[in-house]
């Protein structure tokens, strides 16, 4: 474990990471969005391209299902960003809210939004299986 903490700059760095990555996610969100209001019409508009076979149907609502499963995942993700940014603010980002140990910077390089140092997480897991 590193002890001790990042540097004003590499806080910035991060920041500039998370507002990024935001800015991705929000994208892919607003995209569903989109894709979700416009239902089975095509662009014009046309109800054309409603599927009358029931297997298209099917097909139909496993895309509709696998669109609201990721946008679930991405509306998690900003929300865990909006946290990563907060602690970036108040100079609590990078450790711990488990054990208080700074989380390693090769963790934090691969999901910047990290709230658990990798002992930690891998405990959480275990036990978020259990029940």
């Amino acid at each position: 474990m590193p002890t001790k903490g990042l540097s004003n700059e590499r806080l910035e760095n991060y920041e500039k990471i998370l507002i990024e990555e935001k800015e991705q996610t929000q994208r892919i969100i607003n995209n569903i969005n989109d894709i979700q209001r416009r239902g089975n019409k095509d662009q014009s508009g046309d109800l054309s391209s409603y599927s009358i076979h029931q297997a298209d149907m099917g097909t139909d609502t496993d895309e509709s299902e696998k669109r609201v499963y990721i946008l679930n995942k991405e509306l998690e993700k900003i929300k865990e960003i909006n946290s990563a940014l907060r602690r970036i603010y108040d100079k609590s980002y990078g450790i711990c809210e488990i054990c208080g140990c700074y989380i390693p910077e090769n963790r934090l390089k691969i999901v910047p939004y990290a709230r658990f140092c990798i002992e930690c997480k891998s405990k959480e897991e275990k036990n978020t299986r259990r029940k």
